[in-house]
């Protein structure tokens, strides 16, 4: 008998991954284990590589009707916010990793996933996204290439973050443009997600002056009634802003160590309602 509890969470950590969504992530890993009911001796052999096949392969069907939805989405689309520890390896969960994650095509990111963050072999993977094992390492060169360009932006330690984090929040509540300025990379970019639900940029917000006047607006505006504290999110400390017991926008940055390379703000409710009160 399979112990279905034992796989769950590296299931959930590859769905997860591959769609953003907690609430499709966990249909997804609940769909693998009613398939196990239907399975023959293959599972028992080795339960990992069939789940995760299954995983993968749901993953990716969901995925070619998401492409239709996050085409039709109000402004950019972000992941969903996920509760972690704060000792969870943030490298390969945190916000920007995830958006990372998201330029992407789908079968990159599960080549990626699989290979670089979850340890499969070349013909593991192979097996799993049903190609040729030359094709897999082909695939994963143009992955890791991509995400190899990128990660220098988001490359600096728990210390570099927390410090960046703390003068982030002081510049932004006292609305001190000038001093967010100096905590900008000059490229850095900001992205919205309100879903057209919540007031937000509806196109991401690039560079270190109009982020940094756009942040401190941002913050004038809803300072009223708000209150703020920090939440442990994809690995990392996240601003987290509340109207009342209601979260109403959540902020994560990405650094370089030096400076900050990317704002993350999710005000879109329905990505925001599973978060638990304080």
């Amino acid at each position: 008998m399979i112990d279905l509890e034992e796989h769950r969470r590296a299931l959930f950590g590859i769905a997860y991954r591959m769609l953003g969504d907690r609430a499709e992530a966990e249909d997804v890993v609940q769909d693998a284990f009613i398939k196990v009911h239907d399975a023959d001796a293959e599972v028992v052999a080795s339960p990992r590589a069939w789940l995760s096949t299954v995983v993968m392969r749901l993953c990716l069907d969901r995925l070619k009707s998401a492409r239709v939805r996050r085409e039709q989405y109000v402004g950019p689309w972000l992941p969903e916010p996920l509760p972690t520890e704060a000792a969870v390896e943030r490298e390969t969960i945190s916000m920007a990793f995830m958006v990372l994650l998201e330029t992407l095509s789908p079968i990159e990111r599960a080549v990626f996933l699989l290979h670089d963050v979850f340890d499969y072999t070349h013909a593991e993977v192979a097996a799993i996204v049903q190609e040729q094992e030359a094709t897999v390492r082909q695939i994963l060169h143009r992955a890791k290439a991509h995400v190899v360009a990128r990660r220098p932006r988001f490359s600096g330690t728990r210390e570099q973050h927390a410090l960046l984090m703390d003068g982030f929040i002081q510049a932004c509540l006292a609305g001190d443009v000038e001093g967010l300025g100096r905590l900008l990379a000059a490229d850095v970019v900001c992205y919205t997600d309100g879903g057209g639900k919540a007031v937000a940029a509806t196109k991401p917000v690039r560079g270190a002056s109009d982020t940094a006047k756009f942040l401190s607006g941002l913050a004038r505006k809803g300072a009223g009634g708000a209150t703020f504290d920090r939440m442990v999110l994809n690995g990392e400390i996240t601003l987290v802003a509340r109207v009342g017991a209601r979260i109403d926008t959540i902020v994560s940055i990405a650094t370089d160590g030096e400076r900050i390379t990317e704002i993350d703000i999710i005000r879109n409710p329905d990505k925001l309602a599973r978060l638990a009160p304080s």
